[in-house]
């Protein structure tokens, strides 16, 4: 895709009237994502002569603003000025900016507060105590890695001619100043064959250079996207980078190195030195995102496997793998099963990732689960599970649905695929070991390397019964079929009734008594339903039961139930907010932060097992740690905006933020050795 398209797809999805009211909502209500404000080193400018105004930008947390030139993606920030006469406003002077990649493009950005350097020229005919009135709006786009919102802001400013005083601002200027690229004295020179731009920028060998890169001011010369090369040839550093078009009769730049350095500079056709000695950690950034995904990846199908020991997953495999070691059949037919399966739990992975990635585009703060948020989804689940008890605690079978050989083996492949994909379904509110890092590292990837993470998850989930369809020793060492496959089956039923109490609870949290109770009779409901069909061997009784359950899904609440003031427990912690977390950390209160949900089985274990211990309790108070508490049982905006930041796209997720120091991530099963361990 060229710069062009990039850009102009950019314009369409950014511009799109459905789509900024979804991405408004992210900012904090009534006010812009990004706070625009003028001042002026000098509030009695004298006539004749220029002072600087700052345009000062400050971006709520997440959210970004554009350079100049904004790369592949954004735009370049402009004011309309509303000036007296005898007034004049310059060119913005712009700050070193910083890289931002998103989904393959290369961005120009301000992640954080910046300031815009403008020089006011006064003219010298105006008297002195003459009022001068600055007004203009200031268009400029707000971004974060996932949505785009158009804003504007009115700035106003008031000064008097007078004789230039300094104000206490002149220190301040002196620092937005210092962020400004130097002008480099000497031109560069580049030039271009085929696709590959060369640059040649003069600069000492004795100046020390890290981390270099080129922000090209000029449009259409250099592939924003491409990784550049630099090299040393003398006093001159070599660029190498992939060429965007034809070569521009001059180009001008800024050169950035080091933590914030800059130098702008303008480079002009001509002869450029062979490269020189490679500078470290300027190659090919590309290997670094391979191993990345790579990474990703490999997580993502560790903590799918390891999500079949999960109480609702694994009766699911259990009741598969012995449906092998009875059915006796030959290869063919274990593997068509074991492909069949596996179909079905990647393919739901992917359409819940595929969900999960299209509303994130759309503007929606929701990570990985967030079909539980919504009350129709538990009432679905608590019917299906229940179902799947009652079979295996032996109260209905449904044999019609096995007579004949042709529809048994057509079932028999059918019913792998929907069983596999039932299982993926029910593991959603799981996120064990492994897993939080690779589904946050999705949302930050390609779209196709995010799918290739959410079917890594699936292929994780389903590497289990594979290897039984594929490896026959696996399946000689399973049991030989008997008596003893009944009781087992009645056992099983035990952690798929606890998963369906679990869910009722969470339906009760989310759409209140009424929810509750139109889900329990919708269970009796299809239970009786079932039983009913089983008794008759035939399945025209489960349609009274269907029509029950299709109703109890429109029917059922979903605006949020106000929820009950939470136990204090022995933690005694408070509702999270990121001003509460910003207000206990300048007292240097150590602080403890952790973030859960009502459907999340990880979440709730480790509350039970190692938040609620009373030696944990007791360091806590010891040390004066302060805790925070997330609730993203319903979605939260804010708790999904902060998720993100912290490449996280689920719960469970624990932060530890010792006085005067970063936040440490915790892991995702806590000990209470970790905990009591805690540095103060």
């Amino acid at each position: 895709m060229t710069a062009f398209a990039a850009r102009l797809l950019f314009f369409l999805l950014v511009l799109l009237p459905p789509c900024v009211p979804a991405a408004a909502q992210l900012a904090a209500p009534g006010r812009n994502a990004i706070a625009a404000s003028l001042v002026a080193e000098t509030d009695a400018p004298r006539a004749g002569e220029a002072i600087s105004l700052a345009l000062v930008m400050k971006p709520e947390p997440g959210w970004h603003g554009y350079w100049k030139n904004p790369g592949d993606a954004g735009v370049e920030p402009r004011i309309e000025w509303r000036l007296p006469a005898g007034i004049s406003a310059g060119a913005p002077l712009y700050p070193v900016p910083q890289r931002l990649m998103i989904a393959g493009l290369m961005n120009y950005v301000y992640e954080g507060d910046y300031a815009l350097l403008i020089p006011l020229t006064v003219a010298p005919d105006l008297a002195p105590g003459t009022n001068v009135r600055l007004r203009g709006t200031a268009h400029y786009l707000a971004c974060t890695d996932k949505i785009c919102v158009p804003e504007k802001s009115e700035i106003a400013l008031d000064l008097v001619v007078g004789n230039g005083r300094t104000s206490t601002r002149t220190e301040q200027f002196d620092l937005y100043r210092q962020a400004l690229p130097r002008p480099l004295g000497s031109p560069a020179r580049m030039e271009q064959t085929g696709d590959s731009f060369r640059l040649a920028i003069p600069l000492p060998a004795a100046l020390s250079v890290s981390d270099p890169y080129v922000f090209p001011l000029t449009d259409q010369a250099i592939d924003y996207s491409a990784p550049q090369r630099f090299s040393r040839s003398g006093d001159m550093l070599i660029v190498e980078a992939k060429a965007a078009g034809k070569l521009p009769a001059s180009l001008d730049g800024v050169l950035k190195f080091g933590a914030a350095d800059g130098l702008s500079f303008t480079a002009r056709p001509g002869s450029v030195p062979p490269a020189g000695t490679p500078l470290a950690g300027t190659e090919n950034e590309s290997d670094d995102d391979m191993v990345a995904i790579a990474a990703a990846l490999a997580g993502a199908i560790l903590g799918g496997l390891l999500l079949n020991i999960m109480p609702c997953v694994f009766p699911i495999l259990s009741l598969k793998a012995l449906s092998l070691a009875k059915a006796g059949g030959g290869e063919t037919a274990a593997r068509r099963e074991a492909l069949a399966y596996t179909a079905g739990v990647v393919l739901t992975c992917l359409a819940l990732g595929g969900g999960l990635l299209a509303l994130r585009s759309g503007g929606a703060a929701i990570g990985w689960a967030f079909q539980l948020q919504d009350p129709r989804v538990i009432l679905l689940l608590l019917l299906l599970v229940t179902l799947i008890a009652l079979n295996l605690a032996g109260l209905f079978e449904l044999p019609a649905l096995g007579r004949g050989d042709r529809l048994a083996n057509v079932g028999g492949t059918s019913g792998a695929f929907w069983t596999g994909a039932l299982a993926a379904f029910v593991a959603t509110p799981c996120t064990g070991p492994f897993m939080g890092a690779a589904l946050g590292a999705a949302l930050i990837l390609p779209s196709l390397a995010a799918l290739a993470i959410f079917a890594g998850l699936g292929l994780g989930l389903a590497l289990p019964f594979l290897l039984l369809g594929f490896v026959p020793a696996l399946r000689r060492r399973l049991p030989k079929p008997g008596a003893w496959m009944v009781r087992f089956r009645h056992i099983l039923s035990l952690p798929m009734f606890a998963t369906a109490i679990a869910l009722a609870w969470i339906l009760e949290r989310q759409s209140g008594t009424e929810g509750l109770v139109l889900g329990i009779a919708v269970v009796l409901a299809i239970g009786v339903a079932a039983w009913w069909a089983g008794k008759r061997h035939g399945l025209l009784p489960l349609v009274p039961g269907l029509l029950a359950a299709a109703a109890s899904l429109m029917w059922v609440p979903t605006a949020r139930v106000p929820a009950a003031p939470a136990e204090a427990g022995p933690l005694a912690a408070t509702p999270f907010s990121e001003d509460k977390l910003k207000s206990l950390r300048a007292a240097q209160r150590p602080v403890f932060v952790y973030f859960t949900a009502d459907w999340c089985v990880t979440c709730k274990v480790n509350e039970k097992a190692v938040l609620a211990r009373d030696e944990v309790a007791k360091s806590f108070a010891d040390k004066k740690v302060a805790v925070l508490v997330g609730d993203w049982t319903r979605g939260d905006a804010a708790i999904g905006r902060f998720l993100e930041r912290h490449g996280r796209s689920g719960v469970p997720f624990y932060l530890y933020y010792a006085p005067g120091k970063s936040a440490e991530i915790l892991p995702q099963i806590l000990t209470v050795a970790k905990l009591t361990g805690l540095p103060t």
